[in-house]
């Protein structure tokens, strides 16, 4: 019942949230993997973030060079995941795409031993839906006052767990309730994001979003103070961008490019750079030798036997910057 009260909750905070441009709220861009700019010849906090995941970046501020350049190392073996000495640009990918979604795999987490009630290392929906929605599943919402918004919330929820729950098995692994928690994130789910947005803004329930729907899901006529001048803009904006086939609704493949647009890989732009960075003959994958206390990033058999000693490296700019990485891998 907490639970359900909670959503409850959420959706109210939702509501008051949403007094907001649309592009502030509906709109699912890619997290920035650092808030500063990523130019090299200002620093290197932009790498440094990327690399570790803000928050870890910051307890990594704190450690002596020593002990930066051992943890380091300890990080370098875990991201040559098959062991063959190299990082490869995937590897990396992965790694980097891994830490900055640290925040989504700690939302899980906490999320987790309140659904899996067996504690068999998954979920059932009918775990999912008891734990959520309780005894009122019986009473088909009849005592609460929004009985049609809880009936709609299992709706979408259900709708939702089947979508994630990629083997049609009614259970979700780990993987399968993070993409039920957090489907901006993966590709398979797009459409349902799309859908649940319809809907939410739809009050017509025609399947589409005219105008006015669109304008009044971020402002109406009875707020104070008159129209803003940004109510015209996303006017305009509507008319000229989001209707691409000019029919006056948006249709769902015009609310995926709205709400779910393409954009620059970050991640993937990263990993190039470091990789970059560091083979400085750029001949062949960046090689890695752990060594004792220290990792070597070096070339392959067929070029001259030149190595970068990484922490050597390391401990060098971190003089430079007083205590803040290059990572250069």
């Amino acid at each position: 019942m907490m639970l359900l009260r909670t959503l409850a909750s959420l959706c109210v905070l939702a509501a008051a949230a949403f007094a907001v441009p649309a592009q502030e709220k509906r709109i699912h861009h890619q997290a920035d993997l650092s808030d500063h700019a990523h130019d090299d010849s200002d620093g290197f906090q932009y790498d440094h973030e990327a690399f570790l995941g803000k928050e870890e970046a910051k307890t990594f501020d704190q450690l002596t060079p020593e002990e930066s350049k051992d943890k380091l190392a300890k990080i370098v073996e875990r991201i040559d995941m098959d062991k063959d000495g190299y990082i490869s640009h995937a590897e990396l990918h992965y790694w980097i795409k891994h830490r900055q979604r640290r925040y989504i795999e700690e939302n899980v987490n906490k999320h987790w031993k309140d659904y899996d009630k067996n504690q068999d290392g998954k979920i059932g929906w009918e775990e999912y839906k008891n734990t959520t929605y309780g005894y009122y599943l019986d009473e088909e919402f009849d005592d609460l006052d929004n009985k049609a918004t809880y009936k709609s919330m299992l709706t979408r929820d259900e709708r939702r767990f089947k979508r994630a729950d990629r083997d049609a098995d009614g259970i979700a692994t780990r993987e399968e309730f993070t993409a039920f928690l957090h489907p901006e994130e993966y590709d398979h789910m797009k459409d349902v994001v799309v859908q649940e947005t319809v809907e939410d803004i739809d009050k017509n329930g025609d399947g589409k979003i005219d105008l006015a729907e669109y304008i009044g899901d971020m402002y109406t006529s009875e707020d104070a103070g008159g129209e803003p001048d940004w109510v015209q803009t996303e006017k305009k904006h509507f008319s000229e961008f989001r209707d691409a086939n000019k029919d006056g609704h948006l249709d769902a493949d015009e609310v995926a490019h709205w709400i779910l647009p393409g954009e620059v890989d970050h991640t993937d732009n990263e990993a190039k750079h470091l990789i970059y960075e560091t083979d400085t003959d750029k001949v062949d994958p960046p090689h890695l030798e752990p060594c004792a206390s220290t990792v070597h990033v070096a070339p392959t058999q067929r070029r001259p036997r030149s190595t970068i000693d990484l922490n050597a490296t390391m401990f060098t700019m971190l003089e430079n910057i007083q205590h803040v990485w290059a990572l250069s891998i």
